[in-house]
């Protein structure tokens, strides 16, 4: 069996290690409240110090409105390289233009693997 030439691209671990710094992860939860409504709250953390971010929360989430998020977050703090998230349709286009503009490289997690946005990710 013939050997590939190419160095292994890193593994997910190493990627998380040798970028910590500059990652910032972010999920969806929802909340019920006593009068039987459903808020759908934003979490942002950073992977260096697992700190909270930002936070905020909706009842009806879109693109629009997660785009505004993740641009509140890059003019009060530092913005990050690398953006995790998960396949949620919330993050449409209009949320991937705003990452792109803000020079954010978006790193999608598998599908069915939280363990990937562990920080995040609501088990």
């Amino acid at each position: 069996m013939l050997r590939s030439r190419r160095p292994p691209s890193e593994a997910w671990r190493t990627f998380l290690k040798n970028h910590a710094k500059d990652l910032i992860a972010l999920d969806f939860f929802m909340v019920p409240t006593a009068t039987f409504r459903v808020l759908f709250v934003l979490v942002m953390v950073t992977h260096s110090r697992r700190r909270l971010v930002h936070f905020n929360l909706t009842e009806h989430p879109t693109a629009e409105w997660t785009a505004r998020q993740l641009l509140e977050v890059c003019v009060r703090e530092e913005a990050p390289r690398y953006l995790i998230r998960d396949r949620d349709q919330v993050y449409g286009a209009r949320f991937c233009r705003q990452a792109e503009a803000l020079d954010i490289r978006e790193v999608v997690i598998a599908p069915r693997w939280p363990w990937q946005n562990a920080y995040a990710e609501r088990g």
